[in-house]
């Protein structure tokens, strides 16, 4: 479950742009069967479009890239591991499931403004939370509308917990007890007058 959008606070925002990028200007783009390959290439044509599409759209809507924005020079379906800072809600990026290796940042300035920017989607599977207040954890994860939320970590998945979303993320778990229910029927029996 990929981040699409990444929340950062005002007070951090510039510094964390410039190590993230840093960080993903250092990404080995390649043969995904290779073990020294952190990108691979994108699953067809059609995919490299979309991610074109929501970069140009980002840019020309006053997002700034800070590092890829093109496809990569091997060619064929790969595309440059990219971070566009200043991303608005209003760009297709925040607003569509892009599936490629794009990390738009956008700023938040206090835990109410993050959680309306988070919540403002369609869609619902996952979100990442990164603190060291437990008290947020609580907070902002209940307050989240999301399938499952990660706390300072980005890999939760597992097939021990239950796995789903709500929103146009779908409805019901897989996986875990839960992800049985929709297998079976429930049988409501109410008893009465029978003298026990």
């Amino acid at each position: 479950m990929c981040a699409n959008r990444i929340l950062v606070e005002d007070q951090v925002f510039d510094e964390f742009s410039r190590k993230y990028a840093d960080a993903v200007n250092n990404l080995v783009v390649g043969d995904g069967t290779r073990s020294d390959t952190d990108i691979g290439p994108l699953i067809n044509q059609a995919a490299v479009e979309k991610v074109v599409r929501h970069v140009d759209d980002a840019v020309s809507r006053g997002a700034e890239v800070l590092t890829g924005g093109k496809r990569h020079e091997l060619g064929g379906t790969y595309f440059e591991p990219t971070v566009l800072s200043n991303v608005g809600a209003d760009m297709l990026i925040t607003r569509e499931e892009t599936f490629g290796p794009v990390a738009p940042l956008m700023r938040f300035s206090g835990e109410e403004q993050a959680v309306a920017i988070a919540n403002d989607s369609n869609y619902g599977l996952a979100a990442y939370v990164f603190t060291k207040d437990f008290g947020r954890v609580w907070r902002v994860a209940e307050a989240l509308e999301v399938g499952s939320v990660g706390v300072n970590t980005g890999v939760m998945s597992t097939e021990t917990a239950p796995a789903g979303g709500v929103k146009e993320s779908g409805i019901g778990r897989e996986g875990a007890k839960y992800g049985i229910e929709d297998y079976l029927e429930v049988k409501y029996l109410c008893l009465a007058g029978i003298g026990l």
